[in-house]
């Protein structure tokens, strides 16, 4: 599998669509908010830049892409409205794979600079926009000229399916079954990763540029714990199923392995120690229900169901991968079934996705 041709979130506006059914992900982007506003603003009130260039890596398609911005943005406007400082211009990159569905977000834009002047008034500065296609696993742009780097639930995604998973045979990912040198495999391949992106950020960020980056990961130290692999683990147990009853290939299926590696803080902070050009601000953990719509008030009767929109947010991310390895055929089913075993679990455990965030700064 080329992950770089083939991993991109559902595009356009329909109902599998990545933008109708990425909730998790806004509702994750909220709560790190804190920590956002705090490191763009120790940013800004450090050197009052005249000009600020903020990328955003793996931003994906859908109202959380311009959340991300206009969140920034007005916390940039307040700082420099408090000390009567003229408002900088902004340059805002939006990166992600080239599979990515940047028409959606470019079609939105005049929207979205309509609504930010009308909310900021006429003293808001120039928001230029550009589109970066390409993996974050490499350099992006010029050296020195950004300011900010967010990402948030992309840096769990490897830039390739580590190499010796050929014994990982019945699991699409880590699980409590697989062998020791699998969870090898994908922990070197996270290592190596990640390494190269702080690596990379580190020419392309001014010194004291900052970044704030969430992944999806887990508290514990076991990769292959059902904290951060139960999700994948139910998604096999579908596609196990239609193996047994000749729907797929077993071979098809022990040949897929998803291309993801769900960190530990203590793992994400050895490898930025290690790499040495960031110091650390700020290194958290907190967790979202699988189901995003729980406790939400005013419900239609289909997202009171938490399987169904457990199935639908997996579905806007994990459909592309499973349509280039599986084929059209049998994603209606798979889903089907997964909506069907994700319910059932719901209804007996507590399930929630753990996410680590770290905020870091230039040395």
């Amino acid at each position: 599998m080329e992950v770089v041709q083939v991993l991109h979130m559902n595009g356009g506006v329909g109902e599998t669509s990545y933008a109708n059914n990425s909730f998790v992900q806004q509702k994750v982007i909220t709560m790190t908010k804190p920590i956002t506003e705090d490191a763009i603003t120790k940013l800004y009130c450090s050197t009052y830049p005249e000009e600020i260039a903020i990328a955003d890596l793996g931003c994906s398609s859908g109202p959380n892409t311009f959340f991300v911005v206009s969140e920034l943005i007005k916390v940039v406007d307040s700082a420099r409205r408090k000390i009567s400082q003229k408002s900088p211009e902004y340059q805002v990159f939006l990166n992600d794979l080239p599979g990515n569905d940047f028409n959606t977000i470019f079609r939105s834009l005049s929207i979205f600079q309509y609504k930010l002047r009308e909310q900021l008034g006429p003293g808001i500065g120039p928001c230029f926009f550009t589109g970066v296609p390409g993996s974050f696993y490499g350099r992006l742009f010029r050296k020195n000229s950004l300011h900010f780097v967010h990402s948030s639930y992309s840096l769990q995604w490897l830039s390739q399916v580590p190499q010796g998973l050929e014994s990982n045979k019945g699991n699409i990912y880590m699980a409590s079954t697989s062998p020791p040198n699998v969870l090898k495999a994908y922990y070197e391949q996270f290592q190596q990763d990640f390494s190269l992106f702080l690596n990379c950020r580190s020419e392309e960020l001014v010194d004291g540029g900052r970044m704030v980056l969430t992944f999806l990961g887990r508290r514990t130290d076991d990769p292959s714990s059902k904290e951060c692999c139960y999700i994948w683990e139910l998604l096999a147990m579908a596609l196990n199923d239609m193996v047994l009853e000749g729907v797929i290939e077993e071979e098809k299926l022990n040949s897929f392995n998803i291309p993801q590696y769900t960190p530990s803080p203590a793992e994400v902070k050895y490898e930025v120690e290690k790499e040495g050009s960031f110091s650390i601000d700020q290194l958290e953990v907190t967790e979202v229900n699988w189901n995003a719509y729980q406790n939400e008030t005013d419900l239609s009767d289909a997202f009171k169901d938490g399987g169904y929109n457990v199935a639908k947010c997996m579905r806007a991310v994990a459909e592309p991968l499973l349509f280039s390895h599986f084929g059209e055929a049998i994603i209606d089913e798979v889903f089907r079934r997964y909506r069907e075993i994700v319910a059932d679990r719901m209804s007996k455990e507590k399930t929630e996705f753990v996410n680590v965030i770290v905020s870091l700064k230039k040395a």
